[in-house]
């Protein structure tokens, strides 16, 4: 019998349809069998998936959970340094094809998007001369020197410091002891001021949320910005204010930014002085944005609701849809005839026909005449790998209400 010298994975028969149609994740159910060099198979480990008969089929990071494997190549070759270098560069002609690696007027961007990059469990940020890695899986935690050697080697003198951000995204059940901190060089402040379409945001990657900035609405607070002209504007769920910029930006008469965050509310208003010094009609209100909305009357004709994801995953769908309902019926309820409702959600449990549904109910509830305008996703330097649907996380409407 031939010795192995990395861990396989046999799955059982029938099971290997989905890779076949290219689908980047094994479940556990699908596994027939383990053959391992060492006594076990720890999380973490590059695996080779075989057939049930036999054949290789893909190679990937090995995984606790309901999903076991999550797929790094269809292709028997080595996961090494040059293919690291080539998955990144690979993600870098995206980027720049979307204009977005030499851009003066936008100098944040995502590089990597998970699956959507063919890198599962990993995403890279840039936010000018910082790159900020965050691991989702312990395969890619584990690999964050590489990565990090593959970026200084892409990016050169552009980039002076790569954070790693994974402590709160690595699974806590591993027992990795992940600490946030710098893989290479140290950014002057842990802030640092970048462009979004010209836009002046301060971002701050070791204390902000996610990797320090919600990249994913830069196409979605361009729109904003076109509709926002003499319109009284409420943001909710604001974090940063980058809707509140936009909106000041396209005209609004008066903006309302509201984050349950006292320090969200406070960075909002950072930014906007740091575009519109003290002559933004501007106010901020550190509260709950679901029980402001309560009894907002008729104040607003353009409201904004991007809420945190209310399902995380499908156990708590149908709670999430009953708060997607009642969230929208009541911003639908009050806002002023001819207003205009932005609404999102950003939950990957939920699907843009269940949102639409759901939304749908919503105005039906508030009794209002309501049609859709724009239906809305993230962008581009967000991917959506044509066989992983599911990474199609962000969906959205834009709703004028009579």
């Amino acid at each position: 019998m031939q010795k192995i010298t990395r861990p396989r994975i046999y799955l059982r028969r029938g099971k290997e349809e989905s890779l076949l149609r290219r689908h980047p994740w094994i479940f556990s159910g699908a596994i027939g069998r383990v053959e391992c060099p060492g006594e076990t198979l720890a999380e973490g480990e590059t695996v080779d998936v075989h057939t049930a008969s036999g054949d290789f089929i893909a190679r990937g990071h090995y995984q606790i959970g309901s999903i076991a494997v999550r797929v790094l190549t269809f292709d028997d070759e080595a996961i090494d340094g040059a293919w690291w270098m080539r998955r990144l560069r690979s993600a870098y002609d995206l980027r720049h094809t979307l204009h977005l690696t030499e851009n003066a007027q936008t100098t944040c961007y995502r590089l990597v998007h998970g699956e959507g990059d063919l890198l599962p469990g990993l995403v890279i940020d840039i936010y000018g001369t910082t790159a900020v890695i965050q691991c989702h899986s312990v395969g890619m935690y584990r690999s964050r020197m590489q990565i990090a050697q593959a970026l200084t080697a892409l990016y050169g003198d552009r980039l002076t410091a790569i954070y790693d951000k994974s402590a709160q995204t690595v699974p806590y059940k591993a027992g990795l002891n992940a600490i946030d901190g710098y893989l290479t060089g140290r950014a002057a402040t842990p802030s640092q001021e970048v462009l979004e379409n010209g836009h002046r945001f301060l971002v701050n990657w070791e204390e902000g949320q996610k990797t320090g900035f919600f990249l994913d609405q830069r196409c979605n607070r361009e729109l904003v910005e076109r509709y926002a002209a003499g319109r009284t504007v409420l943001n909710t769920f604001c974090y940063t204010g980058g809707f509140s910029v936009y909106a000041a930006a396209g005209g609004a008469r008066e903006i309302c930014s509201v984050d349950a965050s006292e320090r969200a509310v406070q960075l909002a208003e950072q930014n906007m002085r740091l575009n519109f010094g003290e002559e933004a009609r501007h106010t901020t209100l550190a509260c709950d944005a679901v029980e402001y909305l309560k009894e907002i009357g008729p104040r607003y004709d353009l409201i904004i609701l991007d809420p945190p994801a209310f399902a995380k995953h499908h156990k708590v769908l149908g709670n999430a849809m009953q708060g997607y309902k009642r969230l929208n019926a009541r911003a639908l309820s009050q806002i002023r005839p001819g207003g205009i409702l932005f609404t999102f959600s950003c939950s990957q449990a939920v699907s843009k026909e269940l949102f639409r549904t759901t939304v749908f109910s919503a105005a039906a509830i508030a009794g209002r005449r309501v049609r859709i305008l724009h239906q809305l996703t993230q962008p581009a330097d967000h991917p959506i790998n044509i066989y992983h649907p599911e990474g199609e996380y962000l969906k959205g409407l834009v709703l004028y209400v009579e």
